[in-house]
């Protein structure tokens, strides 16, 4: 996984699939190769050809801030990716790797999980890892359920494409929430495992993932198709754990009196019979 021209691969990846219609270009049937040519990307970017070349081929790894905003508007970047962009082209050296210790969930966020019955709520670690969820969160989604990993059960879980009413969509943004998350330490042992483990085991995460999409989950909206209470759709909103580096909460609800809402509350009614997540959940 390691790799020595990873902003060279970043921008592989984003040129070939832009859109080339969206720029007044020949049409993707008349190409020999999907997205941009190097000499249209340089043309847009307002840079020499042989200059997105050396980009490219990992030979001027330091573009200056000008290119790289001329770079992010043809690639149409959204935030999460030109901040990605700028890290690959000023990487800070980073500390000799020290071994990392489990990722504990703190027990007032425990509490404060349980207490919200009528919320699904779960808290995730840096790799997508649930690390603790409420009754409810279980209760909706097997996937919210401490112990998985949302990334390995999107891909490697046939009842997922059953969960999610848009799970292309889904899944999209959940490996590009892996890469918001993961950053540029991409050598990350556990990183590496999982990423090695899905590529060989699925041909849609390896697709997805050589993308190189960087977006944090912040808010949006899911379907979900529930066998007890049918179709809800829940908004969300996600939750930086202070004093937690990497951890997220994450918060799902539907607007009061919505059909969503009431499947909601039923499914609430159902899930208070289930027992509270084991009080050592937050054991590694």
């Amino acid at each position: 996984m390691h790799s020595d021209n990873r902003l060279g691969e970043f921008l592989r990846a984003r040129r070939e699939v832009a859109r080339p219609e969206d720029f007044g270009l020949p049409e993707p049937t008349r190409r020999r190769t999907p997205g941009l040519r190097r000499e249209e990307v340089a043309l847009l970017a307002g840079v020499s050809a042989d200059y997105y070349v050396r980009l490219e081929q990992g030979r001027d790894k330091h573009p200056s801030d000008q290119v790289i905003d001329a770079l992010a508007r043809v690639y149409t970047l959204n935030d999460d990716a030109v901040a990605h962009l700028r890290e690959l082209a000023r990487p800070v050296a980073r500390p000799r790797r020290r071994a990392r210790q489990p990722e504990r969930v703190s027990p007032g966020l425990l509490r404060l999980l349980d207490l919200w019955s009528d919320t699904p709520a779960l808290v995730v670690g840096r790799h997508l890892d649930v690390l603790a969820n409420n009754r409810l969160a279980a209760a909706l989604n097997h996937c919210s359920v401490k112990g998985q990993n949302m990334v390995r059960a999107m891909f490697l879980d046939p009842g997922t494409r059953r969960v999610y009413a848009d799970w292309p969509r889904v899944a999209v943004e959940t490996v590009a929430s892996l890469r918001a998350s993961a950053g540029t330490d991409l050598d990350d042992p556990r990183l590496t495992d999982l990423v090695g483990e899905l590529s060989l085991k699925s041909d849609d995460f390896r697709r997805l993932w050589a993308r190189h999409d960087v977006a944090a989950k912040t808010a949006g909206i899911k379907r979900f198709v529930h066998p007890m209470v049918g179709e809800l759709t829940l908004s969300y909103d996600t939750f930086t754990v202070n004093g937690a580096p990497g951890q997220q909460l994450l918060v799902y609800h539907a607007p009061p009196g919505t059909p969503s809402a009431q499947a909601l509350t039923l499914l609430g009614s159902i899930a208070a019979d289930l027992p509270l997540p084991h009080e050592s959940r937050q054991d590694a």
